[in-house]
């Protein structure tokens, strides 16, 4: 398994509520792409989301959160930690 991180862009204004919902809406589907989001990060000035998974490849990735509704191609394999 891969760590991913992914940009999403138009998220203004969104509150943590509305996040949770978000990456709720991610969890419910994430077991049919074998991925698993662990964690997402907002900043409501900029709009961008953040979201940290891991999973068997990007293309995966994407196609959870093009299910739950919220599609993204900004997915980056973030495997080398230091």
């Amino acid at each position: 398994m891969s760590r991913f991180m992914d940009v999403h862009d138009g998220f203004v204004g969104v509150t943590e509520d509305q996040l949770a919902e978000a990456h709720a809406a991610d969890l419910a589907v994430e077991g049919e792409e074998g991925v698993h989001f662990e964690t997402a990060w907002l900043d409501p000035e900029s709009g961008k989301v953040f979201c940290l998974s891991t999973g068997p490849s990007k293309e995966a990735v994407m196609r959870v959160h093009e299910k739950a509704g919220h599609p993204t191609d900004q997915v980056y394999a973030v495997d080398i930690v230091v």
